[in-house]
């Protein structure tokens, strides 16, 4: 996302006009939903994806003329049988895209207060007033309340705002996607399973935080792709980290007591997510230590344990794949925004 921003703010700033191509609907068996994004160049060069294959490469040849024409559109690539024998399309569907014409600095600030908020891990949302095809008014919200760009219509912004992207098709339409969803994952042990963990997070669009107590593997070298390396007792997480409920909280540390210790300062929070690696036989005698501290039954339901869909991972790049397929599950299914 933070790539795909710059790559936008870039072109504006150095004068140079681009294309945002995004599926606002679709329906039916498509490669991509709702949110997809891709953006073409004057030199022809793409970034991103809305699904491949040869609504992709139709998308990229029509970017192309409009940017030569200066101007946007939007198409509705209908799929029934004829058209999937036609391009050439396993799926069937409809997808309904927009092609956004930029140019200028009228919308840089808009997408520079999202890359901050990128940066700084705050929910924002996009909100785009469609007309005739063309987008005529952009917006950034922090909330219905917190506005950055063109004036939204108020009483619509409710609809729009949702943890899912919003397409309320009109004479007047209005597109809202969440860019920038907030919450950390907080990877409680820098070890070999974190190591392949925290990148594979990343990539599929996590803010990664690990957290250790040993000064050694508390090394941001070890860890890239993590937006915090935190150096800290385990017994007092507290001390340099506030759970909220979008935070997702994945316990992989070097023992079961250090295991235990942040499990149980976890289930005091209200996060999103809590996920404990180890043995079912583990797993047990932890939820037994827990129970003896006063949670009950239901608080334990909250833990993901063992951490990970079961695929019998085992090695520790075979486990990252099964904890980072669970996290894209729960965020798909809860839409944390």
């Amino acid at each position: 996302m933070l790539q795909r921003l710059q790559s936008v703010i870039t072109a504006l700033q150095e004068q140079q006009a681009l294309m945002l191509v995004m599926i606002l609907d679709s329906s039916g068996s498509t490669p991509r939903g709702a949110g997809a994004l891709m953006l073409v160049f004057e030199d022809s060069h793409t970034e991103g994806t809305i699904g491949g294959g040869a609504v992709e490469h139709a998308a990229i040849v029509h970017a192309g003329e409009l940017l030569e024409q200066r101007c946007s559109d939007t198409v509705i690539y209908r799929l029934n049988t004829d058209d999937v024998v036609n391009l050439g399309m396993i799926c069937g569907g409809d997808v309904t895209v927009h092609f956004q014409y930029l140019e200028g600095e009228r919308y840089l600030p808009l997408f520079l207060k999202l890359k901050e908020d990128a940066v700084e891990n705050t929910g924002a949302w996009l909100v785009r007033r469609i007309e005739n095809k063309t987008v005529t008014a952009m917006t950034v919200c922090g909330s219905a309340t917190e506005v950055c760009g063109d004036e939204p219509d108020r009483e619509i912004l409710p609809k729009l705002l949702s943890s899912r992207p919003v397409y309320l098709e009109g004479e007047i339409s209005w597109y809202a996607e969440p860019v920038v969803k907030a919450g950390t994952v907080y990877v409680f042990g820098g070890g070999h399973v974190s190591r392949e963990v925290v990148p594979l997070l990343a990539r599929v669009g996590f803010s990664v935080a690990v957290y250790e107590d040993r000064e050694i593997f508390a090394d941001t070298a070890l860890f890239p792709d993590a937006c915090r390396v935190i150096l800290g007792d385990f017994n007092h997480i507290e001390e340099h980290v506030s759970l909220t409920e979008y935070d997702y909280v994945v316990i992989m540390t070097r023992g079961h007591q250090a295991d235990f210790e942040v499990l149980s300062q976890a289930l005091k929070a209200p996060c999103t997510y809590i996920g404990c690696i180890g043995s079912r036989k583990k797993i047990t005698i932890t939820k037994r230590r827990i129970l003896d501290l006063g949670f009950d039954e239901t608080d334990f339901e909250r833990v993901h344990a063992p951490i990970g869909l079961p695929i019998r991972a085992e090695t520790p790049e075979e486990i990252a794949v099964s904890v980072a397929a669970e996290l894209i599950l729960h965020r798909a299914q809860n839409q944390i925004a």
